[in-house]
């Protein structure tokens, strides 16, 4: 019998191993779709400028989504547009999503503008709210927060360009696309019930609820032609939330904080440069400075202004050590202005650091510079406190005479030194330190 218990367990001990591995890889289907048989609603959010971070951001939801096997993604938008490279980014996601997705722009006074009326009308069900408005496409140039006047051939490419973009999907959505193409040749701007009977949306609803109680039933065409019916009866919500990283990083990304940070990068690691062992300067300067390219990485930016901000440091460290009557500051300056203008490249957007920014980051920065480096060339001018060469030219009495090239005594600072001197010197008598050798003074009578 205790044979048979052994073998029992030779098999028991793999299936309980077995057991809990499929318990492990198993479950996190049933830890992540809710144990209740209603279906499940993910709501994401657009709240501002469309970026890098909020683009990763929903295709993050949007993969939470599938794995919960959602019957809807609801993604609430107000935003004024971004950058294209993102909305295009978001809009590529949206269309192969395997779960249907719902843009609403929400709540009222809310906008779906320029970048963000692209990605209403690539969704699946695109929605507004009384009171809400989109459109306003066109593609400008922005330098510093100004709109800039484009090239008649550069402005109809990127017209083109746009409008084809925009054909791409809006056609396969069964939406009005001569229509949506004035947003981006008239700069056409739509409330909700005129976008509503101009076909380019499918409803107007007064809250999420509202909306998810209109879809209930309906059935819908997806973007690879295949037809579903919503059921979204009793339908649990659930928020899928910006994570704290990735709050933090979509602050890093704005093009204002993203100037200010390499500023203050390129400052603290000068001043550190310039004044060894202050230590601090170069941790915050460096800290900043890496901050900047990881933002970098993700905006889009122009070589151009990188070069201007850097010839802007060096036209402030040239006035510190010439004299130019203010030329060379006001020429840094204008450069560092239009190095901030220049920083971020998006013809697409009106997605750029505001002049106001750069003007109140550059004077500071100016004046710093200037006085940082005129301290530095003075110090260069400064006798050594310290050292052997603190003695050199310093004057003192002799205690014991001195022959001719023989050695004596005299004191400085109230030290007694051993001296020499290539004349004979009186005791009493005042004499200058002209070299030092060691624990030996050469002095000379004054």
């Amino acid at each position: 019998m205790p044979r048979i218990l052994k073998f029992q367990a030779l098999f028991l001990i793999p299936a309980a191993i077995l057991a809990l591995t499929f318990a492990t890889l198993v479950p996190h289907i049933s830890a992540d779709t809710p144990l209740t048989t209603s279906p499940v609603v993910s709501i994401l959010h657009i709240d501002g400028d469309v970026e890098p971070i909020l683009a990763t951001y929903l295709a993050e939801g949007l993969s939470d989504a599938a794995q919960r096997r959602a019957a809807l993604v609801v993604i609430t938008m107000d935003t004024p547009g971004g950058l294209s490279d993102s909305m295009k980014d978001i809009v590529q996601h949206i269309l192969v999503s395997p779960v249907p997705v719902a843009v609403y722009v929400t709540p009222s006074g809310a906008r779906g503008a320029s970048a963000g009326f692209y990605i209403l009308l690539s969704a699946d069900i695109a929605a507004m709210a009384p009171g809400t408005h989109t459109g306003a496409a066109s593609p400008i140039m922005v330098i510093g927060g100004i709109p800039t006047q484009l090239d008649e051939v550069f402005r109809k490419k990127i017209n083109e360009d746009a409008m084809a973009f925009l054909r791409s999907f809006t056609e396969k959505r069964g939406r009005n696309p001569t229509l949506a193409e004035t947003a981006i040749t008239d700069a056409k701007a739509f409330t909700a019930k005129e976008a509503l009977d101009a076909k380019m949306i499918d409803l107007v609803a007064n809250s999420v609820d509202n909306l998810l109680y209109q879809l209930d039933g309906r059935t819908i065409t997806r973007f690879d032609g295949t037809k579903l019916t919503l059921a979204l009866r009793n339908a649990t919500q659930t928020s899928f939330e910006l994570s704290g990283r990735e709050k933090f990083l979509s602050r890093i990304v704005e093009p204002d904080i993203f100037f200010v940070l390499l500023i203050i990068g390129v400052l603290g690691l000068y001043t550190e440069f310039t004044h060894p062992g202050v230590i601090a300067p170069g941790v915050i300067g460096g800290i900043c400075l890496v901050l900047a390219l990881y933002a970098m990485h993700f905006l889009p930016v122009n070589l151009a202004g990188v070069f201007l901000i850097l010839l802007a440091l060096a036209f402030f460290i040239l006035e510190a050590k010439y004299t130019s009557h203010g030329v060379l500051v006001a020429g840094g300056i204008v450069s560092m202005l239009l190095g901030a203008m220049f920083l971020i490249r998006s013809p697409l957007t009106g997605f750029g650091v505001s002049f106001f920014v750069s003007l109140a980051v550059t004077l500071p920065f100016a004046v710093i510079a200037v006085f940082l480096m005129r301290l530095v060339l003075k110090s260069r001018r400064w006798k050594p406190a310290t050292g052997k060469e603190e003695l050199l030219g310093e004057q003192g009495t002799v205690i014991e005479a001195l022959a001719e090239n023989a050695e004596g005594l005299i004191r400085i600072h109230g030290e007694l030194w051993r001296a020499a001197s290539a004349e004979a010197i009186a005791p009493g008598r005042t004499v200058k330190v002209v070299s030092v050798d060691g624990l030996k003074l050469y002095v000379q009578p004054l």
